[in-house]
């Protein structure tokens, strides 16, 4: 993706094409991706390119030991 609005349809066609078919743990799965990505643009709107899966969980959890930042 380029963009996270690009990112936020694809997601939104894949929930319903899974909702189409019954897989219900697909549905799940995007829906949370869904979610996180929306509120990391909530929290970044200056920011239009699609952050990776660290970066968006970063943004959830930054107490998070894999998220945490050293000064040299």
């Amino acid at each position: 993706m380029t963009s996270i609005d690009e990112h936020i349809r694809k997601d939104q066609i894949e929930i319903e094409t899974a909702k189409a078919v019954g897989n219900e743990a697909k549905v799940r799965h995007l829906e949370d991706e869904l979610k996180s990505l929306e509120e990391y643009k909530s929290h970044h709107p200056e920011d239009d390119r699609d952050p990776n899966a660290l970066e968006v969980y970063c943004d959830l959890n930054p107490e998070a030991p894999e998220c945490r930042v050293y000064d040299d």
